[in-house]
């Protein structure tokens, strides 16, 4: 049950069909997914095939239910890993249950996740974003970093890297 205000700006019915994962070449333009509540607010975007980005901001206290992790499912699979860029700079708090079902999330979608880059923008988030690392046996595979630029580069770096991927993989247009 989701509590408070929420607003998405996706059609329910494009993400059932699948729309929000048709963004497979880097000439697709940009999906979003939002969630506007009353503590806090949420956007999923997927700049890439297999680059996504959660930006958090404000107190994060569960008011979405499950909602942003059934709509990032889809995104998460084994068979083709992503790169997951949380971008935490603007939250000011996460509850335990909270951080404890995103712990219990990440942790069950490991194989489908190539790298998680967290940034924080508070020790307090710092901590809490180590623990959820430790809880989901993530140390391999999460970084978790403070600095804006650190981030901003890793995330072009992985849109970049895939996009060559794309472009090396997709099929030639036929005459």
């Amino acid at each position: 049950m989701i509590a408070g205000t929420c607003k998405v700006r996706i059609y329910e019915s494009e993400l059932r069909a699948g729309l929000f994962n048709e963004m497979r070449s880097p000439a697709s333009e940009e999906r979003e997914i939002r969630y506007d509540g009353v503590h806090c607010n949420l956007i999923i975007q997927r700049f890439a095939y297999r680059v996504v980005v959660l930006r958090i901001s404000g107190s994060d206290v569960g008011e979405f239910g499950e909602a942003p992790m059934n709509a990032l499912n889809d995104s998460v699979t084994s068979s083709d890993p992503i790169d997951l860029f949380i971008d935490a700079r603007d939250v000011r708090g996460a509850s335990i249950d909270v951080s404890g079902e995103w712990a219990r999330w990440l942790g069950s979608r490991k194989p489908g996740l190539r790298t998680i880059t967290m940034l924080t923008g508070s020790r307090f988030i710092e901590i809490t974003a180590a623990f959820v690392r430790r809880f989901a046996s993530l140390e391999g595979i999460m970084r978790i970093c403070n600095d804006p630029a650190v981030f901003d580069f890793a995330l072009a770096e992985a849109i970049k890297t895939d996009e060559k991927q794309s472009l090396k993989f997709s099929p030639t247009p036929e005459p």
